[in-house]
């Protein structure tokens, strides 16, 4: 009974790193070229990049999916199970930093119940007078997140981030084109993952990555590089948890006169009398009533 870690699925095969004593026989041992059992999709199941898995040896040198084990998380976008640690990339400059998009993702990472890394890259293009960097860090820090300035140009960050994700599954997410490559090249020189130039006059940038892998690194940490993407819906989100994804929300919510405050217009709602006193940030609550607009919207239509 062999155990191993799916670490890239294509094409209907799976790629699995034995393990060794429940840790990844890592350096140039190869994965193995696997199909999954039809037993699983009789029970509708699919195994994932990122599921530890029973398997065994076909003649040919591949091998069989032969049990899933138990999960400690799932991802569905992008479809990877085992994820402890979302880090999310938001550029400082090429693209500028959206506030609002960041909101929009750290709400999808609230709700699927993972730690979040927010990593400012490209500070090497930011001007000398712009402070938005430190702006954005002081915000993010102060609700409790975690934030790390990096430049892959000029290394700045880069080790902390690499500390920050040894000996777990990461993924690595946030609006195309803020270097998601570059920084994983300058984390594991050699690694020559794709890279694409930003197209100036979308502003945005094109898709380098085409399908979900784990990328390993020497510490062992695992990262999944995901497509690069710039718009989210809240398809997996009911309108009533929404509120409970803004984590600093939380203890003021519990005190609002009415069960079920949807932190808008209710008299004696206490988010916003904490807006209005400051102690919640005017550009959360207001990306927060813009996302709660947007899914009543989507409700309605649907």
């Amino acid at each position: 009974m062999l155990e191993g870690l799916i670490v890239k699925a294509l094409s209907g095969y799976y790629y699995v790193k034995p393990l060794r004593e429940g840790n990844v026989v890592s350096g140039e041992d190869p994965s193995v070229q696997c199909r999954a059992r039809g037993i699983f999709k009789k029970r509708g199941e699919s195994p994932l990049v990122g599921d530890r898995v029973i398997y065994s040896l076909t003649e040919n040198g591949e091998g069989t999916v032969d049990e899933i084990l138990p999960r400690s998380s799932q991802l569905i976008r992008p479809p990877v199970a085992n994820v402890h640690l979302a880090v999310l990339l938001f550029s400082i400059k090429e693209p500028d930093l959206s506030l609002l998009l960041l909101d929009k993702f750290l709400v999808h990472v609230e709700h699927a119940g993972l730690d979040a890394l927010i990593c400012l890259t490209k500070q090497d293009l930011a001007e000398a007078e712009d402070d938005s960097a430190e702006r954005a860090k002081a915000l993010y820090e102060g609700i409790g997140y975690e934030v790390i300035v990096t430049s892959s140009l000029e290394g700045t960050g880069t080790q902390i981030v690499k500390e920050r994700l040894a000996d777990q599954i990461s993924v690595f997410s946030g609006q195309s084109g803020v270097g998601k490559s570059s920084l994983l090249n300058a984390l594991m020189p050699g690694l020559s993952l794709e890279t694409s130039e930003i197209s100036l006059r979308l502003g945005r940038g094109r898709h380098t990555t085409r399908h979900v892998e784990l990328i390993e690194l020497d510490n062992g940490g695992f990262v999944v590089d995901t497509p690069g993407f710039s718009q989210l819906d809240f398809q997996e989100l009911g309108v009533e948890e929404l509120s409970s994804s803004f984590r600093e929300f939380i203890p003021f919510a519990e005190s609002c006169r009415f069960r079920g405050c949807s932190h808008t217009h209710e008299p004696g709602c206490r988010v916003i009398e904490a807006k209005e006193e400051g102690l919640i940030a005017s550009s959360r609550y207001e990306h927060y009533v813009e996302f709660l607009t947007e899914m009543k919207d989507k409700k309605r239509r649907y």
